[in-house]
């Protein structure tokens, strides 16, 4: 794990030492994080970065996680879709699975924290356990257009909470609570984003037999079909009637996502006739996920629904050019035609995917704005500081200014 001092050649030193102020003001406060699982997934992601580095700042900071069986897990499942504006079949029976799983989990959980951070809707009821300590609930999730029926059910929880804190203003709903707009991040120092060898890279690349032959196309995203991976294969198809290329989807899955599989065979089982597409299940090696993308030419997030797309930050992070869907959180990582391509169709990706490869000049330009984009916006020491003056204002008020 990075030290602090090793993001000052990135980031600057007046940036970690203002990290430094601030978490001196939070001497004698502990902050718990709550999610749902410990790998798999953004949220987990993040924290498994943030919370070190609150430690080695000086913030007493603990992360727990609820437990939950598949049952349970099909159902938040079901509820995230729905949230996204899915349409999703859900009956008494689910909302009673969440509140039975829900009761063993407030039962089990110790809350024992002066700020309690709950993360998305899996943990949401433990608000119930909520006395005199300070509750914050973490929206990752696009909750601009909800089913009306999952959100009503989760607004019985949400507005116990003293705050909630949303990705974008464009994702929030009105409450009567407070909210705090504060986009997630990507920690350029993790195995994912650090800078690697070529003979790392070539390494992965021989590995997953994938050769160097030709421009490499790369999807990289859990298998969930929001992700769109049947569309991202679509769209490959239209571009190599034109350009010679390769086509990645590579993912892992996540103890809460029980569709993950079903949707990996399926888009298995649509490639099957092409040699050139290589679909991965990747174990949890970030370094394999940084050296497919830095291998790769372009560099697609195709989803139907988004929270935020941190792959989309990841893939700017190293000047690659990106082809994303104009939804959720991508529009804030990426300007159109000035840091990446945005699309809303199937033909829209193809035709940006076909733009990039055959102007690699204007792909490396928009790849080097991304990356300064990123670096100003969003990487893991703002998203340290916006949480830390989060965690302030919760006891000084009107007397911090909202974030």
């Amino acid at each position: 794990m990075a030290k602090l001092e090793e993001y000052v050649p990135i980031v600057g030193q007046s940036v970690v030492d203002d990290l430094r102020l601030l978490a001196g003001k939070l001497h004698g406060k502990m902050v718990q994080h709550i999610n749902s699982t410990p790998v798999g997934g953004g949220v987990a992601e993040i924290l498994s970065r943030m919370v070190p580095l609150l430690k080695e700042l000086g913030v007493d900071t603990r992360w727990d996680v609820i437990k939950g069986g598949e049952q349970f897990f099909e159902v938040t499942k079901k509820f995230h879709n729905a949230l996204h504006g899915k349409a999703e079949e859900i009956t008494q029976r689910d909302f009673d699975i969440f509140m039975e799983t829900s009761r063993e989990n407030i039962k089990g959980v110790n809350t024992c924290g002066d700020v309690v951070f709950i993360h998305d809707p899996q943990p949401i009821a433990l608000i119930e356990k909520k006395s005199d300590k300070k509750w914050l609930w973490r929206c990752h999730i696009d909750v601009s257009a909800p089913d009306r029926r999952v959100w009503k059910f989760l607004m019985d929880f949400i507005m116990r909470y003293d705050s909630a804190v949303f990705s974008s203003p464009s994702f929030s709903q009105r409450l009567p609570i407070r909210q705090f707009l504060i986009p997630p991040s990507i920690d350029p120092l993790s195995d994912k984003n650090k800078d690697i060898s070529q003979e790392t890279i070539g390494a992965v690349l021989r590995k997953y037999r994938i050769p160097q032959d030709k421009p490499i196309i790369t999807q990289i995203s859990r298998f969930d079909r929001l992700k769109d991976p049947l569309g991202v294969i679509e769209a490959y198809v239209r571009v190599k009637k034109y350009n010679n290329c390769r086509l990645v989807l590579a993912g892992g899955s996540a103890d809460d996502d029980p569709e993950g599989l079903q949707v990996l065979a399926e888009a298995k089982e649509k490639a099957r006739q092409d040699k050139d597409i290589h679909i991965l299940l990747l174990p949890q090696n970030n370094i394999e996920i940084n050296a497919l993308q830095r291998a790769s030419s372009v560099i697609v997030q195709k989803s139907i629904r988004e929270g935020f797309g941190l792959t989309v930050a990841e893939a700017l992070w190293k000047a690659k050019p990106v082809v994303a869907s104009n939804v959720g959180g991508i529009p804030l990582q990426i300007k159109h035609k000035y840091s990446g391509l945005l699309c809303h169709s199937i033909e829209g990706a193809s035709f940006a995917i076909k733009q990039l490869l055959n102007s690699p000049e204007y792909a490396r330009r928009l790849g080097e704005n991304g990356r300064e984009h990123i670096r100003n916006n969003f990487l893991l020491t703002r998203h340290l500081r916006d949480y830390m003056l989060l965690f302030l204002s919760l006891y000084h008020g009107d007397d911090v200014v909202y974030l």
